[in-house]
């Protein structure tokens, strides 16, 4: 394979990609979503496999949640902090350093004698995530025509949303019958996967050798990027402030037993599969407009998803079409970052994952409060219904912004 660099930026990522390139572009982008994959399974397994952990480490179950959030704390503060940093070094050298240093996190997991050396693990384990997405949403966008780019990008993000329906319910089971430590062992080995299949098919991508960290932390100053954000953190926690409660919401709304939760999840997980395709598609012919309709659509759903939940079939059907939009906009915002941070893409694309895991933090913290009020559990997805008005309200001066500056111009 010829290690030729393709050179990247805002201008000449798309279509500076040649036939060889091109050709290449499958596989390549293949293996950078493998990376995704196993990301995607680390991030949910620890839910899945909570109790597990917590008598493991000698803690409570509600202790143990803060796994979680050391996991999500890694990922806001890694991504803005490394893609800055490392915005000027090779592409495919810095994806596999991340993974590299994913593997070593999850390696620390699997090791972790108590409840301490695994927040710090888990942290570590987080802190590369966002900024994997970011380098290699930029790999692939650098490999495909420009018309094609949402498409290439939505494909790597894709193996997050495939890990929700194969790699955490595998994960899971996993941990459940070898102990939970096997699950992290697994995680282990497809990021070592990874590793190798993007040293073997992946071609070269030039970083930008001008880049410094302060141009690049300079993208937080463009009212746009900071818009978009908000966003993402608010617009999109609408999703989490009823994701978080779906056990309850199936077993006291809807009335379904326990065993009924994995078919809601299956049918979310599915949805992100199809989301996330559908948004790559949507990027690629009209990115602003069908962000608006997006965040309009989640909305709008949240607030079904509460009238539907009394009802077992309907409450999956309305899941299900939650997490189509949802996922959608996660495409739309990645996109959209990298398009507003100017030359600062690779920040912009990874800011997007700090923010969507304040959005968990969010959205689960606004649900909590209204069912602790004595709301009920269809109380969250109203919550997330307000919060999705919210994202809307910062698309709108962002567009208002956007129009001025055109006039200006």
């Amino acid at each position: 394979m010829s290690t030729a660099p393709v050179r990247t930026s805002t201008t000449d990522a798309g279509p500076g990609a040649g036939p060889r390139t091109a050709r290449r572009a499958a596989p390549a982008i293949a293996a950078l979503a493998l990376g995704a994959f196993a990301i995607g399974t680390t991030e949910f397994v620890t839910m899945g496999l909570l109790p597990d952990i917590a008598q493991g480490t000698g803690v409570s179950i509600p202790a143990a949640g803060h796994y979680i959030s050391a996991y999500a704390l890694g990922v806001v503060v890694g991504a803005p902090v490394i893609a800055a940093l490392g915005a000027r070094l090779p592409r495919r050298g810095l994806a596999v350093g991340l993974m590299a240093a994913f593997l070593l996190g999850n390696a620390l997991t699997a090791v972790a004698a108590g409840s301490g050396a695994l927040l710090v693990a888990r942290f570590l384990a987080g802190l590369p995530h966002g900024a994997y997405f970011g380098v290699a949403s930029l790999i692939a966008a650098a490999l495909v025509p420009q018309h094609q780019r949402g498409r290439a990008v939505s494909s790597v993000m894709l193996g997050l949303a495939v890990a929700n329906v194969a790699g955490v319910p595998a994960g899971t089971w996993l941990g459940q019958h070898l102990g939970w430590r096997a699950a992290y062992w697994a995680v282990v080995v497809i990021a070592g996967l990874t590793v190798l299949s993007v040293l073997a098919v992946v071609p070269a991508v030039a970083g930008k050798a001008e880049a410094t960290l302060r141009t690049e932390l300079g993208a937080l100053r463009r009212p746009q990027v900071v818009l978009t954000v908000l966003v993402a953190t608010v617009g999109f926690g609408g999703l989490f402030a009823m994701y978080s409660y779906i056990a309850p919401i199936v077993t006291d709304e809807a009335g379904m037993p326990a065993g009924f939760v994995p078919v809601v999840l299956l049918a979310f997980g599915v949805g992100g599969v199809v989301g996330i395709s559908l948004g790559g598609r949507l990027a690629d012919r009209a990115l602003f407009p069908s962000l608006v309709g997006a965040t309009v659509s989640t909305g709008v759903l949240l607030a079904l998803t509460a009238l539907a939940a009394g009802n077992a079939a309907t409450l999956t059907a309305a899941v299900f079409l939650v997490s189509v939009s949802a996922s959608t906009m996660v495409v739309l915002l990645q996109m959209r970052l990298m398009e507003v941070a100017g030359e600062a893409q690779m920040l912009g694309a990874a800011l997007n994952h700090s923010a969507l895991n304040a959005a968990n933090a969010l959205g689960a913290w606004l649900g909590g409060l209204v069912i602790a009020a004595g709301l009920g559990y269809r109380a969250p997805s109203w919550v997330g219904a307000g919060l999705a008005v919210l994202g809307l309200g910062f698309l709108v001066a962002s567009a208002v912004l956007r129009r001025r500056e055109r006039a200006t111009s």
